[in-house]
């Protein structure tokens, strides 16, 4: 009973963080992803700095200008370690499909580049070797940048998953994703990337001279 008891309340927290994160969007009276932004990429697994050979193809949407983040990830391959001592290989976890809700926070801003952190849960489609449990706790620690002409955004994140030693074994999932900003103009944009318009632009007096001119003549 305890270890249920356990995922009905993380996944009673996730129900909260997804309201928590969304209720301001709905009482707003304009569009409900203003600043939405999609992202896609690639990555790659590790642990202790040691690669395990697991190829993450990660899909995410953030909003609320990079506050909330909304991540889609598929291990592709397997992850195996390699054992001390030993020529052996590990299997430490098949491939799946995983996703996660954050709460994001910038941690500096220096130019193009902005330093963040984040907390907030994950869930995957399997237990493993690397965390018996489903649903686990995620943390993320990354670098956001805007490449030359503000037309790519990227971002490059180092992500932690685990249970928190809830159940064992719990060595965690760690993995490093590569992701570019796709917007196909189905979403909103930034704030920083919208253009201020100029105060002393008058639109209706700018008609009202246009209107004003000699009518032309239609064409014969």
């Amino acid at each position: 009973m305890g270890a249920k008891s356990c995922e009905r309340s993380k996944i009673g927290l996730l129900a909260l963080l997804v309201y928590a994160a969304c209720a301001p969007r709905f009482a707003d009276a304009q569009s409900l992803c203003e600043s939405c932004e999609v992202q896609v990429g690639l990555g790659g697994t590790y642990h202790y700095w040691g690669a395990t050979g697991g190829v993450v193809v990660p899909v995410s949407v953030t909003w609320s200008e990079n506050r909330y983040e909304l991540g889609f990830v598929r291990v592709t391959t397997q992850q195996t370690l390699h054992e001390p001592g030993s020529r052996n290989e590990r299997l430490m976890a098949d491939p799946y499909w995983g996703v996660s809700l954050s709460r994001r926070w910038q941690l500096f801003e220096r130019g193009p580049v902005r330093g963040f952190f984040g907390l907030g849960l994950a869930g995957k489609t399997r237990s493993d070797a690397l965390s018996t449990t489903r649903w686990d706790f995620a943390s993320q620690l990354g670098l956001r940048f805007r490449l030359p002409g503000n037309r790519v955004t990227g971002e490059l994140t180092m992500r932690h998953w685990s249970n928190g030693g809830i159940r064992l074994p719990n060595h965690g999932q760690d993995f490093a994703t590569l992701t570019i900003r796709f917007n196909p103009g189905l979403f909103g944009i930034s704030q920083a990337d919208q253009y201020p318009l100029d105060p002393t632009f008058n639109l209706d007096r700018s008609l009202a001279a246009n209107s004003s001119g000699p009518e032309r003549q239609p064409l014969p």
